[in-house]
């Protein structure tokens, strides 16, 4: 046996200890952070709808920091698919980062929005059936999460509600090794209720 063997032992075995204490105290952190979230909620307020790329992203929360600033600019993306189809996709490319929009996924908008345009503006605050979809300026957009939103690691399930629906709607982004948020899915285009001015029954 080597002068340092038991020296090498005993020092091993309190690294080892201090490693699994340090574990130990990174994942009782990690399931603390988790049993926090499902209460947090963000407003994003916006003055206009862009007009251009240049525009989008140019707007102070398209820095994509957060899933939350990713989610409401989906909003604005799809906002300007009515009048401009082909700036909508480029704005939705932007948010999607290296995963661009395919053809079929185009093809799947363009069909939500046949003879439809007023259900991306039910996601701003104050926008309602009453008002025909048409809420108050400035623009505001409130995005929050749930007791599930962080289950997969590396993507964030967020909601924003419809005046036009009595659920929330998702919005799911997935986290690049930039630290950026892209969108990975949405689905904020199912049907909602008619506004008003379409409703021969309201």
């Amino acid at each position: 046996m080597g002068l340092f063997d038991n020296l090498k032992r005993q020092a091993m075995s309190q690294l080892n200890s201090s490693s699994r204490q340090a574990m130990n105290s990174v994942a009782d952190a990690a399931k603390n952070s988790i049993r926090s979230m499902g209460n947090k909620k963000e407003s994003f307020t916006f003055n206009s709808i862009p007009a251009s790329l240049g525009e989008f992203t140019s707007l102070p929360y398209a820095g994509l920091s957060t899933p939350f600033e990713t989610a409401a600019m989906t909003v604005i993306a799809l906002c300007v698919y009515p009048y401009n189809a082909e700036l909508s996709f480029e704005m939705l490319n932007f948010l999607r980062g290296p995963r661009p929009l395919g053809n079929q996924e185009k093809s799947f908008i363009k069909d939500r929005f046949y003879e439809v345009d007023y259900v991306p503006r039910s996601y701003f605050d104050g926008s309602a059936p009453e008002n025909d979809y048409n809420p108050p300026e400035p623009y505001t957009i409130t995005v929050f999460d749930g007791p599930y939103s962080y289950q997969n690691e590396g993507y964030a399930k967020l909601f924003i509600r419809s005046g036009g629906a009595d659920n929330p709607r998702e919005v799911l982004m997935r986290m690049t090794k930039d630290g950026k948020w892209y969108l990975w899915d949405q689905f904020l285009l199912p049907g909602i209720r008619e506004p008003r001015n379409a409703n021969p029954w309201a």
